[in-house]
């Protein structure tokens, strides 16, 4: 597992968001913004009304998505929450950062 404390260790992150993510762009827009900074993983909408993602970069890149991913709707962010959040073995079989259904 990469220390959260090197900016360079590649990581892959579990996520569960709630709230106002689904019907707002949120998988779409976490798309767009992950591919910029070059990450990798997925996003899903779950049948209880979260969005599952898992995430796969270094800490600097997930730091980035994290810090534009409030601004990426401009005045009209949805409220959301991380309600989980675990550290996964990194996959070295992904080349970018997709929507699942």
């Amino acid at each position: 597992m990469a220390d959260a404390n090197d900016k360079n260790a590649v990581r892959r992150l579990s996520l569960r968001f709630v709230g106002e993510v689904q019907g707002v762009g949120f998988r779409w827009t976490s798309q767009r913004l992950a591919n910029q900074i070059g990450l990798t993983g997925w996003v899903r909408n779950e049948w209880d009304g979260s969005v599952s993602m898992e995430l796969q970069g270094t800490s600097a890149q997930i730091a980035s998505f994290f810090g534009r991913l409030p601004q990426a709707w401009g005045r009209f962010a949805p409220q959301y929450t991380i309600d989980e959040t675990e550290d996964l073995p990194v996959r070295d079989d992904e080349g970018n950062f997709r929507v699942r259904f």
